[in-house]
């Protein structure tokens, strides 16, 4: 069965342009079929793949399914060469660091070798649920004594028990960038491999970084934020077009700047966030926790110590019955997906795309639409936009994968999906083995293993 096939079966009717694809139920999981689709998609992302294991799930199944499939997921990017975190150290002075081979960069200067070196090591004993992962994104110094200054950090913020990822920037000048495509193969790997370590809690992973971190941070948190509990930019401030706030409904959000830190009007951007922030929440009471302020009397020096304990207070919402994501390229990359939703096509001439679900029961309200961007402020020292108005527009000649799951309807009844409103799906649907799959390699997370899916037109 192709991948490119709706992966649900169906028990009533069906509208618009969703296929349904039928199948006969069985009990066990092909694992051969597992294995040999999973190392193919690890072999070569977003390739022709073969056929996603087949077959309908009973109900009562679906943990033992989920169980024998990330067991696979496992054995298949164990028997996968590339990058892998080394087993923990404890963090101390003179812990030991490890490297990542990286695509090579280009910029500038000219094109380079990428190698991260990297500390990753612990404090404190590890919760049963597994230790909370910190990135931590060093500012844009020399950068030997930045990376120092990390791993010093990770033993002085009073967050533990905790884990820490401390990466050394590959190469600097145009390149002292975080959010880069290189580095962003960094970040999908350490995602992955946090994940199958089964050592880090998957509700507890966070994202900060100070000055040129804090920028890093900023960014990845609104690209990265269905990963995230929550992420702690320092010291920074980006223009909005770089990190869109409305993707970070879910995750709880700090920037902690300096009243004084001007440079690059960082604290002006501190404030635009901030207010971008408060709309949001006025809109979603519940939803954009964040803790934004101007330090008084601060330079672009603060105090970093509270950053970490803060974050330690959220968790993750991996399944959220309420998503707004404005999908967005990084470096020209863009994300597989974003909690639930798998862009499959994009539209034509469309750079950004805006996506709208609410789940009220076992109705799946979705609104699609393109996102412009019209700047309305611009420094008057270093002439790069810092305001901008949006205006949104209907867009034609996309496909979507809706995943579901119990977690978020009711599976025994019919699913109906409202996409720009229109009814374009209106039966129920089983569980199926090949949907627990792509969404495995779509997310790589355990607990996005999503027992149906739907394609959808637009």
């Amino acid at each position: 069965m192709a991948v490119t096939l709706a992966l649900a079966t169906s028990c009533g009717s069906s509208k618009g342009n969703t296929s349904i694809t039928p199948s006969t139920p069985h009990k066990t999981a092909d694992v051969a079929s597992i294995q040999a689709y999973f190392r193919a998609s690890l072999a070569s992302p977003r390739q022709t793949l073969p056929s996603p294991p087949s077959g309908i799930i009973a109900s009562s199944q679906l943990e033992a399914a989920r169980k024998t499939l990330w067991a696979e997921w496992q054995k298949a990017n164990q028997a996968t060469k590339g990058n892998k975190l080394p087993a923990p150290s404890p963090i101390a002075p003179q812990m030991p660091s490890s490297v990542w081979a990286l695509p090579d960069e280009t910029g500038t200067e000219g094109t380079f070798t990428a190698h991260m070196p990297f500390y990753y090591g612990y404090k404190g004993e590890r919760p049963s649920s597994g230790y909370p992962l910190f990135l931590y994104l060093h500012g844009s110094g020399a950068k030997d004594a930045e990376w120092q200054n990390g791993k010093a950090f990770a033993g002085h913020f009073k967050d533990g028990p905790s884990m820490y990822f401390v990466p050394q920037i590959p190469n600097e000048g145009s390149l002292y960038r975080w959010w880069q495509r290189s580095k962003l193969e960094a970040w999908d790997t350490l995602l992955r491999e946090a994940f199958l370590t089964g050592q880090i809690d998957p509700l507890r992973i966070y994202f900060f970084g100070i000055s040129e971190g804090g920028y890093g941070s900023q960014r990845l948190a609104s690209y990265y934020a269905d990963y995230l509990a929550g992420a702690g930019p320092m010291a920074g401030g980006e223009p909005l077009i770089n990190a869109p706030v409305e993707n970070c409904q879910h995750i709880a959000f700090t920037l902690r700047t300096g009243e004084q830190d001007r440079m690059f009007h960082r604290d002006e951007l501190t404030r635009i966030t901030k207010e971008a922030f408060e709309a949001q929440q006025r809109l979603f009471p519940n939803d954009y926790q964040h803790w934004i302020e101007l330090i008084p009397g601060q330079g672009h020096a603060i105090p970093y110590e509270p950053t970490t304990p803060w974050l330690l207070g959220y968790k993750r919402n991996p399944q959220p019955k309420s998503v707004h994501w404005e999908d967005f390229p990084v470096d020209g990359i863009y994300r597989r997906g974003f909690y639930n939703l798998e862009p499959l096509v994009r539209p034509q001439g469309t750079e950004r795309v805006y996506y709208e679900e609410q789940i009220e029961g076992n109705t799946i309200t979705l609104r699609v639409r393109s996102v412009q961007y019209k700047p309305t402020q611009y420094s008057p020292h270093w002439s790069f936009p810092m305001r901008y108005d949006k205006t949104y527009a209907p867009i034609t000649g996309g496909k979507l994968r809706l995943y579901l799951s119990e977690e978020l309807i009711n599976l025994s009844q019919p699913i109906r999906v409202v996409l720009n409103g229109k009814e374009v799906y209106n039966a129920r649907a089983s569980a199926h083995w090949q949907a627990l799959a792509t969404s495995c390699v779509a997310f790589g997370d355990p607990l996005r293993l999503f027992p149906i899916a739907l394609e959808l037109s637009y």
